[in-house]
């Protein structure tokens, strides 16, 4: 039995930013495994959610990893770890804060703070939101590339002005988005609004969550735009060490 489960693991850590997705030919290569012993375990975890196969019958991180994922930041109380993070965020600037989390093609925000003077938002702990046209949505996808295809499923649909519908556009700005460390979403999920979003990792540098900051577009690309971005960085980058991320840098 334990020799199964240290198999599972041995598994799981072969998927990366770099290899997101696997054949089994390649598992049973890299852990030094035969073909049907390797598919007997694979084809288990993709029964309980562990891992995805993809139409090109190679094999994905499923989203069971993010439940489980999902229960851990719940575990170290989020909210008592994050809140005081983003008050501070929302007493500086006029605008909503959400960390949002991906879900099943979109991004479901998990926490919410505004500013006494933000515009109203109908976004709510627990909303849906498509993950192509917000600024959350793009940093989980920058930096999951195993999110992209559930996203896709779900169709990149128009939702304002500027909503990006074609996939080779939208890549494109997922690169730029891993090369600065921030997206924006502007007038791209509601009309006249604009948010800018930044990456929360987990302790061994996995992108999460997300951390965001929405408000009236003719607001956020005002004077205060470079120190909206900054802060919203910087924030993200102090929950993160909340919830156990240590840069090397």
């Amino acid at each position: 039995m334990i020799s199964s489960v240290e198999k599972l693991i041995k598994i799981l850590d072969l998927f990366t930013n770099e290899e997101p997705s696997l054949g089994n030919k390649e598992i049973a290569e890299k852990l030094n495994m035969s073909p049907s012993s390797s598919h007997h375990l694979v084809k288990t975890m993709c029964k309980d959610g562990m891992l995805i196969q993809g139409k090109d019958r190679k094999y994905r991180l499923g989203w069971k990893l993010l439940e489980w994922s999902s229960r851990v930041m719940y575990q170290q109380d989020i909210h008592y770890e994050a809140g005081p993070i983003i008050s501070n965020l929302v007493l500086q600037f006029r605008g909503n804060s959400h960390i949002g989390m991906f879900h099943e093609g979109e991004v479901r925000f998990v926490m919410k703070m505004s500013s006494p003077h933000a515009e109203h938002m109908t976004t709510y702990i627990g909303a849906r939101k498509p993950a192509h046209c917000t600024s959350t949505g793009k940093v989980l996808l920058a930096f999951n590339p195993s999110f992209i295809q559930p996203t896709l499923a779900k169709g990149l649909l128009k939702h304002s002005t500027n909503t990006i519908t074609c996939i080779n556009q939208l890549n494109e700005e997922l690169r730029d988005i891993r090369k600065q460390g921030f997206a924006i979403s502007d007038d791209e999920n509601d009309f006249g609004l604009y948010g800018v979003a930044a990456p929360i990792k987990s302790y061994n540098g996995q992108v999460i969550a997300a951390l965001n900051l929405v408000g009236d577009r003719n607001y956020m690309i005002g004077k205060e735009k470079t120190r909206i971005i900054q802060s919203v960085i910087r924030s993200a980058q102090m929950i993160s060490k909340q919830v156990g991320y240590m840069s090397l840098t």
